[in-house]
């Protein structure tokens, strides 16, 4: 694991793999709870924490599966797992930051059927990582759903201040302006290629 690899890797997960933007998973999170800067933050904050603690205890308990040869249980483990340390999320966001508990609201427990962070957890095994590449893959990944989040949140304060036609206004316009978000990235797949190609 040298100093490219892991550059590549994070570049990666961030730009040309972004899980929101390019995959199209963790959409709920992503169109519910960002309206406002703070709170997309915080989500994404925990978004991160839950993929780089689900990869951690994963990783392990899958080389067990493989070895007992019980491997298709892969994915119900990995959703137990994740929604174990949702919980554990959640309890501490409720006892020390509560105003940030109250601000994600239903969102906090749809951590747990975010396809991004289960996204992140199979794709390690799938692409072979080892466990340090696997973490620095779901920080990438997690940062990547913070960078689509913090950029969509400031997407949609503006258009809270745009003028816009009657028809569009409300869900119209809020997916419309996803939609151009994820446009937006397509462009970074060719400048990646080019860096480490």
């Amino acid at each position: 694991m040298n100093a490219t690899q892991i550059f590549s890797i994070i570049l990666t997960a961030i730009l040309t793999e972004n899980f929101v933007l390019c995959k199209f998973l963790g959409i709920c999170p992503f169109l519910g709870v960002s309206k406002k800067v703070d709170t997309a933050l915080g989500m994404s904050v925990a978004v991160i924490f839950v993929m780089l603690i689900s990869t951690a205890v994963t990783y392990p308990i899958n080389a067990l599966l493989n070895q007992y040869n019980i491997g298709y249980l892969q994915t119900i483990v990995c959703i137990l797992v994740i929604a174990a340390l949702v919980q554990l999320v959640e309890i501490v966001l409720k006892k020390y930051i509560k105003s940030l508990y109250n601000a994600l609201g239903i969102y906090l427990p749809l951590i747990t059927t975010n396809c991004a962070v289960l996204g992140v957890v199979l794709l390690n095994f799938t692409n072979g990582y080892t466990f340090g590449l696997s973490m620095v893959n779901s920080f990438g990944a997690g940062v990547g759903f913070m960078v689509a989040m913090l950029i969509f949140a400031g997407v949609r304060s503006r258009l809270e201040t745009a003028d816009i036609p009657e028809g569009l206004k409300g869900l119209p316009s809020t997916l419309i302006a996803a939609s151009l978000t994820s446009v937006s990235f397509l462009g970074f797949s060719g400048v990646v290629e080019g860096i480490f190609g």
